[in-house]
């Protein structure tokens, strides 16, 4: 699995030329998106399924996953970034990790 997700990220990284990344976790019970700055090596912004605001009652469904990228995806707006790289850490661009990335979509982050 680190292999995988080395990989992806080896050739995102070289793609995306200074654009921020739009990374994904995803654990059997939470989900996890943050914004990376590679340059940087920092997080610009982030989101998960255990934060106490968002309103998610079941933290490991396709609905969670929902509100977390609308969730990253307004924080990230907030903070001045349009247009990110999508990592999908080597998950398979599936279930969670596919609702996670239209939500994100849908609330105005290009990638």
């Amino acid at each position: 699995m680190k292999r995988r997700a080395m990989r992806t990220r080896t050739r995102l990284k070289k793609l995306a030329g200074g654009t921020p990344r739009l990374s994904v976790f995803r654990s059997n019970k939470y989900i996890y998106a943050q914004v990376i700055d590679d340059t940087k090596g920092a997080t610009l912004v982030q989101a998960s399924s255990l934060e106490k605001g968002a309103g998610i009652k079941v933290a490991g469904n396709a609905e969670a996953a929902k509100k977390v990228g609308k969730l990253v995806a307004e924080r990230a707006k907030k903070a001045g970034i349009k247009v990110v790289v999508f990592d999908r850490g080597g998950y398979i661009y599936h279930g969670r990790v596919k609702a996670l990335a239209e939500a994100a979509r849908d609330s105005g982050l290009k990638f």
